[in-house]
């Protein structure tokens, strides 16, 4: 790590050994692991509602999406911190996100091409410590367009984020680049 001073403030540096694809190490000397590729990638699903890499990689897990609701969970392991020790609102946000999505893949027809265009998102309390919960609903829709919202729960029940989003289905629904197991 190089650390230069400038005037009254510090700028941090982190100098990485980079050892090929598969990996890297750091200046303590912890070798990390790095995807295999930039893209495109092929992503193998294992139904029409099913986790993707990313939503695996946060270990969040459906309960349940049906008729245009969805319920999913997350626990608050220490890699989704913050530097104050929260949870950090990305990690939230991709859950309410992700909860939003399967409401909606629950009501329209399997392998569509949709994606999130438009989102807001309001953080009500922190989150310290334990699983949180996202429940989602679909709350509109107008042609090629669906509007969800979702709250995220922590596990005392206290509502710490509202969000809400629009979704847009596109017209070529052919969906390349992924392979579903069922």
């Amino acid at each position: 790590m190089i650390v230069k001073r400038i005037g009254a403030r510090a700028c941090v540096h982190s100098v990485i050994l980079v050892l090929g694809v598969t990996g890297f190490k750091t200046e303590k000397g912890l070798e990390e692991k790095v995807s295999p590729g930039t893209g495109p990638h092929h992503v193998e699903m294992g139904q029409w509602i099913s986790c993707a890499p990313f939503e695996r990689l946060l270990n969040m897990t459906i309960v349940e999406a049906c008729n245009g609701m969805a319920t999913l969970t997350m626990p608050f392991f220490l890699d989704y911190a913050q530097g104050a020790g929260l949870m950090h609102g990305g990690a939230l946000v991709s859950l309410a996100d992700t909860a939003a999505a399967m409401a909606i893949k629950s009501i329209i027809a399997p392998q569509s091409h949709f994606a999130t265009i438009e989102l807001e998102s309001r953080f009500l309390l922190p989150v310290k410590k334990g699983i949180v919960t996202a429940k989602a609903g679909v709350v509109s829709r107008s042609g090629r367009q669906l509007k969800g919202k979702a709250t995220v729960y922590d596990e005392d029940g206290r509502a710490v984020l509202e969000f809400y989003s629009t979704f847009k289905i596109a017209k070529d629904t052919k969906i390349e680049a992924i392979t579903f197991k069922s």
